[in-house]
């Protein structure tokens, strides 16, 4: 895959999409500072790399791929490396991240909108990374329906979403995420990073609703995987 053009929204069409991640008891991922390695235990990251071998594509926000530097690869576990997409409207991930340095940019898509400069855009193709200029939402940030529309005709029929909370918020308040599976680790934080924002719920009739629910151990954390109804959709 080489450097796109403005791809025009699609309708109807996207890959099934799986949000991932960990928390504490009081449902934080990290604390004020964004320390967030490792709330979960061994268990559970051995779990989240069975779900990322599950996938076809892997997703983060620039947030999570600049403060994390996550490798977004199967090592836990025996399986394919699925593709990585960074959502990064202005392109800001650094060129030495762990998703575009020593030659694994090839397999790394990078989501951007017209914020991104041309020079940064030129970079990151020449270290070998797509660079997907997509629309921009009401708020300036990548349009996800459009991003998501993209991926499912390059071929990508499920897509694993890790973070961060700005991204996973989106995606909930846009109605694109099918599958919830979130491990819950037994420490409490109190003020730290929350895993969901405002989704704009006033009334309790109006949350989103987990069906279909297990509920495994892994270690001493406990996963949660369900299917998430919206409230207009039962």
């Amino acid at each position: 895959m080489g450097d796109m053009e403005t791809v025009e929204k699609r309708a109807n069409t996207r890959p099934a999409v799986t949000v991932s991640y960990a928390q504490t008891l009081d449902g934080r991922l990290a604390t004020t500072s964004g320390s967030s390695q490792w709330i979960s235990s061994s268990e559970s990251l051995c779990f989240a790399h069975t779900l990322r071998a599950k996938h076809e594509a892997i997703m983060v926000g620039a947030g999570t791929a600049c403060r994390d530097d996550p490798r977004l690869t199967v090592r836990l576990v025996s399986g394919k490396n699925p593709l990585r997409v960074v959502v990064d409207s202005a392109l800001r991930t650094p060129l030495n991240a762990a998703v575009l340095a020593n030659g694994v940019a090839a397999g790394t898509v990078l989501a951007v909108t017209e914020r991104a400069s041309a020079d940064r855009c030129a970079e990151a193709r020449h270290v070998g990374a797509t660079v997907l200029r997509l629309p921009a939402d009401t708020e300036g940030r990548v349009d996800l329906k459009a991003l998501l529309s993209e991926l499912y005709a390059w071929g990508v029929s499920s897509v694993l979403v890790e973070g961060g909370a700005a991204l996973i918020t989106s995606l909930l308040c846009d109605r694109l995420v099918d599958r919830l599976a979130v491990c819950v680790a037994p420490k409490i934080l109190g003020s730290g990073i929350e895993a969901v924002g405002d989704l704009g719920i006033c009334e309790l009739n109006d949350s989103l609703a987990l069906v279909d629910t297990s509920i495994v151990h892994y270690g001493v954390d406990i996963v949660f995987d369900s299917r998430i109804e919206y409230p207009d959709s039962a």
